[in-house]
């Protein structure tokens, strides 16, 4: 599919990222609100057209690393699948690709230290 315009916010995929703070070392508590914070301005860019970005902290061990909504209603991860298929994207590649740039984040975040 081609994306001509950009979508209403209430028509966008939703990604919710959730990050531990011992990703960020082992003071990672004293950076993940910042680093959340950081990542949030970063991200704004990538995928605008369909994609939404949330960054948080993940203290629920229970919670999923990442989650998917469109207009604030959970998605499957099927369904966001097939949300990102629409737009000839693979979410395997899709969830790769956001892992890869969490990691270069975290070097961008402590290289601005």
């Amino acid at each position: 599919m081609n994306i001509k315009k950009i979508f209403s916010n209430d028509k966008k995929l939703q990604v919710i990222y959730r990050l531990e703070p011992g990703c960020l070392g082992p003071n990672g508590e004293n950076h993940i609100k910042d680093f959340c914070k950081f990542a949030q301005n970063k991200a704004e860019g990538i995928d605008a057209e369909i994609i939404i970005w949330e960054f948080r902290s993940r203290n629920d061990k229970a919670l999923a690393e990442i989650e998917y909504k469109i207009n604030n209603k959970k998605l499957s991860f099927d369904k966001a699948k097939i949300y990102l298929e629409m737009f000839d994207r693979n979410i395997d590649d899709f969830e790769e690709v956001a892992h890869e740039k969490i990691s270069n984040l975290i070097e961008d975040y402590f290289g601005n230290q």
